[in-house]
């Protein structure tokens, strides 16, 4: 099912091409323009922004909360009736040290608030409440994908083995523009997005 788009794209293939150039396009906007700063760290408010800016010249949907139930593979994310309070309790989540913000970034993910896009959006959303609260971020060069994708299904039961992965790939190099760029390009090759590079765009 090809998702409604304002492209009036019609092709699965053209849609997936479109999404990654424009929305990378908008991801490195994020960063030069330093509209980054005006994210409000480690709520569904300051994600539904990121969300928003990376996806609003293609969808509608772009940083409301999703109206369907949605499913990957056996995994079935919060259900629509309890989306609204899980999103609330995730704002009011502590974020002080690294085990909270990962075990936060971890019920964002099986919240999964938008139709599409999630991923993308959050990555980017964890990244800055791991500079606001304990300056440093993750490289996400270092995050093997296949290792990533499987820590994350199975963060849902144990979240040790996305905690370790995380952790061995954190720097302090938090304001370093190439290494956002290339954390982009990483993060959309794990979603099956790599026709572009950000940096040429």
């Amino acid at each position: 099912m090809i998702l409604e788009n304002k492209l009036n794209i019609t092709n699965q293939v053209e849609l997936a091409k479109a999404e990654e150039k424009i929305s990378k396009q908008k991801a490195k906007q994020l960063f030069d323009s330093g509209d980054i700063a005006k994210v409000e760290v480690g709520t569904f408010s300051g994600l539904s922004f990121i969300h928003t800016y990376l996806f609003e010249d293609i969808y509608d949907f772009a940083g409301k909360m999703r109206t369907v139930n949605i499913a990957k593979g056996n995994f079935r994310f919060a259900p629509l009736m309890y989306l609204e309070a899980s999103l609330k309790h995730i704002d009011s989540m502590p974020e002080s040290n690294f085990d909270q913000i990962i075990e936060k970034y971890v019920e964002m993910n099986i919240a999964h608030p938008f139709r599409e896009g999630n991923g993308r959006a959050t990555r980017i959303w964890i990244d800055l409440i791991l500079k606001n609260k304990i300056k440093q971020v993750v490289d996400w060069n270092l995050v093997d994908k296949e290792e990533y994708l499987s820590a994350m299904e199975r963060s849902v039961v144990k979240d040790v083995e996305i905690k370790v992965l995380l952790k061995q790939a954190l720097t302090d190099k938090i304001n370093d523009r190439a290494l956002f760029m290339k954390g982009i390009d990483v993060s959309y090759f794990y979603e099956g997005y790599s026709e572009f590079k950000t940096e040429e765009l």
